[in-house]
């Protein structure tokens, strides 16, 4: 037998669909395909990434796929029902195989398969006739020897008027099918230990529910939690610093179950250290361990790629969160007349009432951004032959990047920290904020930047409130409570027309002057009111859509005018702010100009802002959480068994060659003559070498 059958194993049967079933499962090439398969499902469970949120899913692909890939298990492949089909057939039809082809590569391998002919020796294509002195017996003697000085091992067999050299080398490899089978089998045994059919068998037959509520871990019932007789699992905690963990949580596809650990995990600190970019560069644990059966504790520190493995459970360094860090804010309204601000404090992780209408999620807190702080080109620079929507109907999205934009950029600042929260209203919806602690410098001002986003998947765009004299947001917040109040509106436009009077002292009252000053007026008025968004917009989409009422010959002139008494409007309308709240005037110099353009266009953004409050992060304690991977999985040393047998058969394969040669000795009456025919599996340079050695060793003279 010199290579395995692709055939399967016949069966002498009067049902010929169960001989041809038998048949076809334990074939070579019904094997291969299964791989082909599993391949193909690997590469699937590659690119789609497994066991994440099903809302997420619905987001990515939309709820018609979602529905569609979900009928076919494509969100958890190597736990889906087919998949786990393809393993078992495929360990069926390895074994077969194995069962059909091992006991004859045996047999074969211990055969000196001593039953030729002469005649058949001579229809070998390597062969070598030659004549000796010797007798017949003393030549054999003499050819076994020299074969044994090569490596063979030879035996002599007596045909009568004739003697047999039988050798063989490289027997072995048949170990490499053997091997190469086996690890199959052996590898998909131990990932099937680890997999978490064990925890699919509790489902099925011991009426474990994954759990799909909130509330105390401590508190979920028994139908959802995993004994320690659990033989395999792979789950997470999170543990704050200062506080321990006995459990873990394995996500399913409609909630979690509950893992029960032999010990309990306390985290006394965690550490970490970043590169200049921000990415982590190094984070570890140090905790104190405390065995449950005995009381024993024990200090030890856990990193990444440094895992702690105690009583059959590994215990990795999988990430960090934030662990409950309180927040003190103050929050400023963003709509209606009122400037007073109020304090609220937060929890990360928690939520926070406020007011019967919202609530606070406070998801994220981060100590430190390094960003890049690069300059980038204004959004607001008007390109030549821009339509007036395009220069003023610049919306959030498109007037704001994310401060992390353009990450490859080397000029990486950190910029303070930051809070990230949901706001939800009475009915469910929520938009996600990230708020900046200390104002920052963008395109050559000081602001504060304020993000929003209203998709998970989206990144955050910012609104640039500019910081005052005293490095704060309130003198914009008190500028938008007076854009909203109509009586200060009255006020700045009166005052706006007053002093556009004033600027020509010499000219004499008169009743056109009166009119002027009346029309002055009541343009502030209106400029201010439009912006305010008096009608259904606001800001400079409000603007744009008033001027394209206007002739298109005379929008450019128009639009001019327009700006320029709202810009003086507002200029009065925060004086008239001051002035109520018992403030003095500001300067009018270059830097308070300044000021109020950016705040004019902040109050624009501001609309498409989206929020009733803008939350001002003041102080904070920080506290740090450990993720941990917490792993039990007794099939990986069956694995690591299986990739032993792997590479012996692979290497049995390839670099074994087997060779077989025989020697067919008989007398001719002035000694012997002696024919040698030689054959291998695979026909190399390195066998045609050793053929042509061996016949210049066995016929040379003693």
């Amino acid at each position: 037998m010199n290579a395995p059958s692709t055939t399967g194993i016949e069966l002498k049967t009067r049902r010929p669909a169960v001989a041809e079933l038998v048949e076809l499962i334990s074939s070579m090439r019904f094997a291969i395909s299964l791989l082909t398969l599993l391949a193909v499902a690997a590469t699937i469970g590659t690119i789609m990434k497994q066991n994440e949120a099903m809302a997420g899913y619905v987001d990515k692909f939309g709820p018609f796929w979602f529905e569609v890939f979900g009928k076919f298990g494509l969100y958890a492949i190597y736990s889906s029902w087919w998949f786990l089909l393809i393993m078992a057939t495929l360990v069926t039809s390895t074994s077969l195989c194995l069962i059909r082809n091992a006991p004859k590569m045996f047999k074969d391998m211990r055969s000196w398969r001593e039953n030729v002919r002469e005649q058949s020796l001579q229809n070998f294509h390597h062969k070598n006739l030659w004549h000796a002195t010797l007798p017949r017996a003393a030549l054999a003697a003499q050819s076994v020897a020299r074969l044994h000085d090569a490596g063979y091992r030879a035996k002599l067999v007596d045909k009568g008027p004739a003697t047999l050299v039988t050798a063989k080398k490289g027997a072995a490899n048949k170990f490499g099918y053997i091997f190469a089978h086996s690890a199959i089998v052996i590898i998909i045994v131990g990932a099937a230990l680890d997999s978490d059919l064990p925890i699919r068998f509790q489902e099925w037959f011991l009426g474990k529910t994954p759990f799909g509520g909130s509330g105390v871990i401590a508190d979920i019932p028994a139908q959802h939690r995993l004994g320690l007789g659990n033989p395999t699992f792979r789950g997470n905690t999170l543990i704050p610093e200062g506080a321990a963990s006995d459990t873990a949580i394995i996500p399913r596809a409609s909630g979690v179950l509950i893992q029960e650990l032999p010990f309990s995990i306390e985290l006394k600190k965690f550490n970490i250290d970043f590169y200049t970019t921000g990415m982590p560069k190094l984070f570890a644990s140090d905790v104190v361990i405390r065995d449950h059966e005995t009381g024993k504790t024990f200090p030890a520190t856990i990193e990444v790629n440094k895992p702690l493995i105690y009583k059959g459970v590994a215990v990795y360094q999988s990430s960090f969160e934030d662990g409950g860090s309180k927040l003190k804010l103050t929050g400023y309204p963003m709509t209606g007349t009122a400037s007073a601000e109020f304090p609220l404090v937060g929890t990360v992780g928690a939520s926070t009432p406020m007011g019967a209408d919202y609530t606070v999620e406070w998801s994220g807190f981060r100590p430190f951004n390094v960003e890049n702080m690069g300059g980038r080109q204004d959004a607001r620079a008007v390109a030549k032959g821009q339509s007036l929507e395009d220069q003023f109907a610049v919306g959030l999205d498109k007037r704001l990047g994310s401060a992390g934009k353009n990450a490859h950029n080397k000029d990486l600042k950190n910029v303070g920290p930051s809070v990230e929260y949901k706001l939800r209203d009475r009915t469910g919806q929520a938009r996600e904020y990230q708020n900046y602690m200390q104002p920052v410098t963008v395109d050559g001002v000081t602001v504060f930047l304020a993000g929003m986003r209203t998709n998970p998947n989206d990144p955050f765009s910012y609104l640039r409130i500019p910081a005052d004299d005293a490095h704060s947001v309130r003198e914009w917040m008190r500028l938008r409570a007076a854009l909203s109040d109509p009586q200060l509106r009255l006020i700045a436009s009166q005052h706006y027309a007053a002093r556009a009077m004033s600027q020509d002292a010499s000219a004499p009252a008169s009743a056109a002057n009166e009119q002027v000053h009346a029309q002055l007026q009541q343009s502030a008025f209106k400029s201010l009111g439009i912006f305010a968004g008096d009608g259904k917009e606001a800001g400079f989409l409000s603007i744009s859509h008033f001027l394209e009422r206007i002739p298109a010959a005379q929008q450019e002139k128009a639009a001019d005018v327009f700006m320029k008494i709202l810009n003086g409007s507002l200029w009065d309308l925060w004086q008239a702010a001051r002035d109520r709240d018992g403030l003095a005037p500001v300067p009018s110099d270059e830097a308070h100009a300044r000021f109020l353009q950016l705040a004019t266009n902040a109050l624009s953004d501001s609309f498409f802002y989206g929020a009733p409050v803008y939350l001002q992060l003041d102080d904070y304690t920080e506290i740090k959480a450990s993720v941990f991977q917490v792993t039990r999985s007794p099939g990986k040393k069956v694995v690591y068994l299986g990739c032993i047998f792997l590479v012996l058969g692979v290497f049995s394969m390839f670099y074994i060659r087997e060779r077989r040669l025989w020697i067919w000795i008989k007398d001719d009456g002035q000694g012997s003559e002696a024919l040698m025919a030689m054959s291998t599996q695979r026909k190399t340079l390195d066998f045609e070498n050793e053929f042509a050695s061996l016949k210049e060793k066995l016929t040379q003279s003693a």
